[in-house]
């Protein structure tokens, strides 16, 4: 894939993996191209909750088809999900492991055909489909088309993709189309025109609420984009822009971007040397008031992440013994963490209105224990975010499942480790902010609704 550096070299260099992605401070990812704002971070979260966003996924996503006799039985060797049930037509949140049964990332999965997919989303998963292909052998073939970030000379993506989401979604993609689309379940898809143009309608929801993800050939982005822009003045319709794109992932409990369980392995070595240094992999970086300096403690099992119901044990894949080992372990659980809203104000906001919040640290998450003369370490969180419709900042957590019941009151540790060379467990007099732990996801119609129409 790639000359010098490599990810194996970066990490020699470094010393570990963890001193190569360690980086106190790191700016938060936002969307690429996308503008910041458009009618402000606060407006735009509104409107899927109570009227109808529209949303830019055209840039920031990459792109990998995979077509040919082998691409079924290459996707299912290397993934969990059940690929005996799955239609021409729809998506699937896809999770390839490693042979310990770590995850190495999701990304979404739509079969275009019998043998034709494309793998979207951030590109750990796709580079790790297609290393296993070329070393497997396997009769397929790919057509790549990487994020605006990095797509070589610039220009413009293959696809667009647009979601209108909220409670008056579904009345805006009438207005568009002329009347509402063919019932279609959850994270399936339907063939539509508008103007003469065809592209695709894929059934996606946002933060608990009812919606459509368009994708078609960027030569028509602009003649739908108006389309949609023009049918939905009438209702409201707001743009949403890069900083309230980040947050609705805190609501309906989707971790983006885990740490792939790739640095360590000895037989992953050939794998880190197949991958750049300035890719994802290597590029990505970890921080929070949370340090370890193993990267070990970093990984992640699919279970944690909530993803047990798609593990498929009915066909064999790469790391279905250690699923199936870890299946009855006591592993962390998935909360969401309400932050104390006067608490926020201290810390985040020396008093006032902090604004906009956003982080991917992995932030400390203590409880005090039964004496009452200390804490102990329970979980760490994900990702944070402004939720302003909730009215605080709310944190997707990994914690231990004694401290996992609602209404649990814990404290989130919040600033930056200053990382290798400092105890891990050293008392840097960082401030603390108290959070009631609570259900993920948060929103109630995501969590109990959600996939009832898969």
């Amino acid at each position: 894939m790639t000359s010098t550096p490599t990810l194996q070299d970066g990490i020699e260099k470094a010393g570990s993996p963890v001193a190569l992605l360690w980086k106190p401070g790191a700016e938060p990812w936002t969307p690429e191209v996308v503008a910041r704002e458009y009618a402000g971070w606060r407006q735009e979260q509104a409107a899927w909750h109570d009227g109808v966003a529209l949303l830019d996924l055209s840039h920031h996503m990459y792109d990998l088809w995979i077509e040919g006799p082998d691409a079924t039985r290459l996707l299912a060797d290397h993934g969990v999900n059940d690929f005996e049930r799955f239609a021409v037509g729809q998506a699937k949140q896809y999770v390839p492991v490693t042979r310990a049964g770590h995850i190495v990332t999701d990304g979404i999965l739509l079969r275009e055909a019998g043998n034709r997919y494309l793998l979207s989303g951030i590109p750990a998963a796709q580079h790790w489909v297609r290393y296993h292909a070329e070393k497997g052998g396997y009769d397929v073939a790919f057509v790549t088309d990487p994020s605006s970030a990095f797509r070589a000379g610039g220009g413009d993506p293959r696809l667009f993709r647009y979601q209108i989401q909220g409670p008056l979604a579904l009345d805006v993609v009438a207005g568009v189309f002329g009347g509402p689309l063919p019932e279609t379940k959850f994270f399936h898809s339907t063939p539509v025109t508008l103007d003469g143009r065809a592209f695709r309608a894929l059934r996606h929801g946002m933060a608990g609420q009812a919606g459509f993800e368009f994708v078609g050939p960027w030569e028509h982005a602009a003649h739908v984009h108006e389309a949609f822009l023009t049918a939905g003045e009438p209702f409201g319709l707001v743009r949403v822009g890069a900083l309230a794109y980040t947050t609705p992932s805190v609501e309906s409990g989707w971790i983006p971007s885990p740490v792939p369980g790739i640095y360590t392995a000895p037989e992953l070595a050939e794998y880190r040397r197949y991958l750049p240094l300035f890719g994802i992999e290597g590029r990505r970086p970890l921080n929070g008031s949370w340090f370890s300096p193993d990267i070990e403690d970093y990984y992640v099992s699919p279970y944690e992440l909530g993803y047990g119901k798609m593990i498929h044990f009915g066909h064999d894949f790469l790391g279905r013994d250690a699923l199936l080992k870890a299946k009855d372990e006591e592993l962390r659980r998935k909360v969401t963490l309400v932050l104390d809203r006067d608490d926020v104000r201290r810390v985040l906001g020396d008093g006032a209105d902090p604004g906009f919040v956003l982080s991917y640290a992995r932030h400390r998450v203590e409880h005090r224990t039964g004496t009452g003369a200390g804490t102990d370490l329970v979980g760490v969180t994900m990702q944070s975010a402004s939720i302003d419709p909730v009215g605080t900042v709310l944190a997707q957590t990994l914690i231990d499942p004694a401290h996992a019941t609602p209404g649990t009151e814990v404290t989130v540790v919040w600033g930056e480790h200053p990382g290798p060379g400092t105890d891990p467990d050293a008392d840097l007099g960082l401030p603390r902010i108290r959070a009631t732990v609570q259900p993920s996801p948060f929103d109630g119609h995501a969590r109990t609704r959600y996939r009832r129409d898969a």
